[in-house]
């Protein structure tokens, strides 16, 4: 019984190349689910996204981020996203490509936001998680640290983290690390 499918599967993709058309590409669950997620986009105007492999490769992508309020105003941060087959039963696997002075996001890049880890829920989707990231740049959070030196000089002296953050954007060291231009 199995082989028989085999066979007419075969014969179906057969037929159709036959026609002279390309054989169909069958789309995972994830991708289908992320195209509708990205034809509903709604970003805010200080968000865009890109496709550096072209638009045949919606599973990963990049999101840039330029805030337009806060401690990071006028910067401009650079987020890959690498989504698996089973999304949305999967969170996306976000990584921060331009280094940041920033409490919730470490200098390798990883990203401390709860819906990427443990709150992730299927009912989520791509547009809520761009929003989390622009709301770590207007409202970063010192409670929930992956650089527990930037949240510790958030919580204690608000005046010397803005102007860390600063220094930081522009080009500079904070402490022992040399942050690139991101402004």
């Amino acid at each position: 019984m199995i082989k028989l499918f085999k066979v007419k599967e075969k014969q179906k993709e057969l037929a159709e190349n036959a026609n002279g058309k390309p054989p169909v590409k069958k789309q995972s669950a994830g991708e289908l689910r992320l195209h509708k997620d990205i034809s509903e986009l709604n970003l805010p105007k200080t968000c865009t996204i890109a496709f550096p492999n072209g638009k045949d490769d919606l599973m990963n992508f990049e999101v840039t981020i330029r805030p337009d309020e806060g401690y990071y105003l006028g910067g401009t941060f650079v987020f890959s996203f690498q989504i698996s087959p089973i999304y949305p039963h999967e969170a996306p696997k976000v990584k921060c490509r331009t280094k940041v002075y920033h409490p919730n996001i470490d200098l390798e890049g990883n990203v401390c936001l709860n819906i990427l880890r443990e709150d992730w829920k299927p009912v989520l989707n791509i547009n809520t998680i761009i929003y989390g990231l622009y709301h770590l740049f207007t409202e970063p959070n010192h409670e929930d640290p992956l650089n527990p030196d930037a949240a510790a000089v958030l919580r204690d002296n608000p005046k010397l983290f803005e102007s860390n953050v600063r220094r930081a954007m522009a080009g500079g060291y904070v402490g022992q690390m040399f942050f690139p231009r991101c402004v």
